[in-house]
């Protein structure tokens, strides 16, 4: 979910705020959020709110993207399931959060990769490793997935090499096939990681994306899926392609979506999160996805501020949202919720949650969907945390 790690953020972090209209050509798609809400016949809003998305599976127990992760995350109860695609060199897409996959598979282990290797510029940041886009399909299966984060997550270290990469294409089978097994839909949320850049390749993501979902029936407006990414262009061109809902990721204020970056649009996040900039949104897509600081900002202490009024401005324009990213570890959470001095332990992830439930968000994605869906019970009409 997040944008691109520590140094996106700390190249996006440097952005200059500027007020300003669009300067290229981002404009709405086929239809508005107004008339494609999803309805009360098994759309979105039919989801139970807060609603609960599975941050890549089930991050905070497995490693990401992985099968192990997807069918943890739905086997703990998760209402939604995240994926993050990126292409193949041969143009399959595949889930991983990253193209570099250094830190995700065992890539560095396999002496036939070494040359590989390699610095590449990705939105504007110099990244070192290996790239999905300079393999096949074929070669990628041979690799297994590992732990992102084993300094914190020691315990997910124990699944490193179980699962291979998956394909979106196996996922979809996965889901319809989950489906069946328990008589209901399974609902995913799908981020394109890097339109521009992998466009400017000639691996463009949202035409073979929006094939797919096609092929298995997951294009309209009552799909049990949302789409989603951080360069609003993405979404419009998506929206030109499919009716699914729509969602719009918005980093820190002081950022620009990096498509604007490339179209010399001025407009920042703090833009988009306006009025102006949220009607703008509404235009094209059914949702945003905002950091949680851009609801509840942190002061230089990582305590919670003051709430800023997104959460009603958003609702205003009929928009839901779906903020990111709750996890139980201290190191993640608002300094008043952690406990004691091991930022690996789990602090006060209900306080942190309640806290984040009481803005009145719609969901909001997390590594712990079980952590998640308890604490959104006693957010639930008719539902209690001691019914």
């Amino acid at each position: 979910m997040t944008q691109g790690g520590a140094a996106r953020r700390t190249v996006l972090g440097a952005a200059v705020l500027a007020a300003g209209g669009a300067a290229v050509g981002l404009t709405a798609g086929a239809g508005t959020a107004a008339a494609a809400t999803g309805g009360r016949n098994g759309g979105y809003r039919d989801l139970p709110s807060p609603t609960i998305i599975g941050h890549r599976g089930t991050a905070g127990y497995r490693p990401e993207h992985t099968f192990g992760s997807y069918q943890l995350a739905l086997d703990l109860g998760a209402d939604v399931i995240e994926q993050d695609l990126v292409p193949t060199k041969d143009g399959h897409l595949v889930c991983r959060h990253e193209n570099e996959i250094g830190g995700t598979t065992d890539v560095g282990d396999h002496a036939g990769f070494a040359s590989r290797k390699t610095t590449k510029t990705v939105d504007g940041v110099a990244v070192t490793g290996w790239f999905t886009e300079d393999f096949t399909l074929a070669e990628l299966k041979t690799l297994r997935a590992k732990e992102r984060i084993p300094a914190v997550r020691q315990r997910n270290t124990l699944y490193d090499g179980r699962w291979a990469v998956p394909t979106f294409e196996e996922v979809l089978r996965w889901a319809d096939r989950e489906g069946r097994g328990r008589g209901k839909k399974i609902w995913l949320h799908v981020e394109t990681k890097h339109p521009s850049y992998f466009r400017a390749l000639g691996l463009g993501l949202e035409e073979p994306l929006a094939k797919l979902l096609r092929r298995y029936g997951r294009d309209g407006r009552g799909a049990p899926l949302f789409l989603q990414s951080f360069e609003p262009s993405s979404i419009q061109r998506l929206s030109r392609l499919v009716s699914a809902p729509r969602v719009v990721l918005l980093s820190a204020a002081g950022t620009r979506p990096w498509d604007f970056e490339l179209a010399k649009d001025p407009r920042t996040v703090a833009d988009l999160v306006k009025p102006e900039g949220l009607k703008w949104i509404a235009g094209f897509a059914q949702g945003i996805g905002p950091t949680m600081d851009l609801i509840l900002p942190r002061d230089a202490a990582g305590r919670l501020g003051a709430p800023t009024t997104l959460v009603a401005d958003a609702h205003a324009q009929g928009l839901i949202l779906h903020p990111y990213t709750a996890r139980n570890e201290n190191t993640f959470l608002p300094a008043e919720y952690r406990k004691g001095t091991d930022p690996n332990a789990y602090g006060d992830a209900f306080g942190a949650f309640k806290k984040y439930f009481e803005q009145g968000i719609d969901g909001i994605f997390t590594d712990q969907a079980d952590t998640g869906l308890l604490a959104a019970e006693a957010f639930r009409p008719g539902r209690g945390v001691n019914p």
